[in-house]
């Protein structure tokens, strides 16, 4: 009933989950994960208790592999029904399927990440998923190659029975909003006609307003920069007479206080106060 991807950051620093399903709110049901321990996806007849299971065991330092099988040797449920694919800290990520899911069912893995589905249009759902994970190497950003991964699948044909939700989440250690929380990105489309499409609108939105900016592209807030600022600033009811604290004042409204760095300016700040 449902394709994913959990998968670990090049670096190791983050780990991930990507899932797609014709099932209300996937995202409440299958991911979970935790900084610097790993990450799960449990499926079709979901044990919601695999989630937190999982993260103890990788917590202890037990194997992906080794995970899966504690997992399956604990179940009191229907183990023939189950799907699930963990990552670890290191490793190889190990995935399960049981004889008895809804066809086409199945999964691959390689070093970091696990790809699955149940009630595919077919096996090539999950390769497109695992040559499309593969192909974005270079992207460092974790949360964009599960979500190319995940769209992949969409295209490829997905869940035979239609589209309804999708679902991202990503975490590394002091990622998250203001740099309190290991929740990098917890993203939901619960109902929605074409909700991978949805998804990556939302991580757009989710990269202009809580990304930290890129110090290679920060224009210094000094010059003809500063002076446009101010007046844009002015413009907009933001004129207290220091500059960054007008800047400040103004990127609190617009959300875009993570963007904020003392004494330069991000591009993408200065195009939002241009209006575009």
């Amino acid at each position: 009933m449902t394709f994913s991807i959990i998968a670990r950051s090049a670096d190791g620093l983050a780990h991930g989950v990507a899932v797609a399903s014709k099932f209300l709110g996937v995202g409440a049901a299958v991911p979970a994960a935790r900084a610097g321990v790993g990450a799960v996806a449990t499926q079709s007849y979901a044990n919601l208790a695999y989630r937190p299971q999982t993260l103890a065991l990788l917590e202890t330092g037990v194997s992906a592999a080794n995970t899966v099988q504690a997992l399956i040797a604990g179940d009191a449920g229907p183990v023939a029904q189950r799907q699930v694919g963990v990552v670890g800290p290191a490793g190889e990520g190990a995935t399960f399927t049981g004889r008895d899911c809804h066809a086409w069912a199945g999964g691959t893995t390689g070093d970091g990440y696990a790809v699955q589905g149940n009630m595919l249009t077919g096996p090539q759902v999950v390769d497109a998923m695992q040559v499309a994970w593969q192909a974005s190497a270079a992207e460092a950003r974790l949360a964009y190659r599960l979500l190319a991964a995940l769209r992949a699948g969409d295209l490829a044909g997905g869940d035979r029975r239609g589209r309804q939700s999708a679902a991202l989440l990503v975490v590394a250690k002091g990622m998250g909003y203001g740099g309190t929380s290991d929740v990098w990105v917890d993203l939901r489309v619960d109902d929605h006609p074409d909700p991978v499409a949805e998804l990556t609108r939302l991580l757009d939105l989710h990269t202009l307003y809580f990304e930290r900016p890129d110090p290679a592209t920060l224009l210094p807030l000094a010059g003809p920069v500063a002076e446009e600022a101010r007046a844009l600033l002015a413009a907009a009811g933001h004129d207290q007479p220091d500059l960054q604290d007008a800047l400040a004042d103004w990127a609190g409204v617009e959300n875009l206080e993570e963007r904020l760095v003392a004494g330069a300016i991000d591009p993408l700040v200065l195009d939002r106060l241009r209006g575009r």
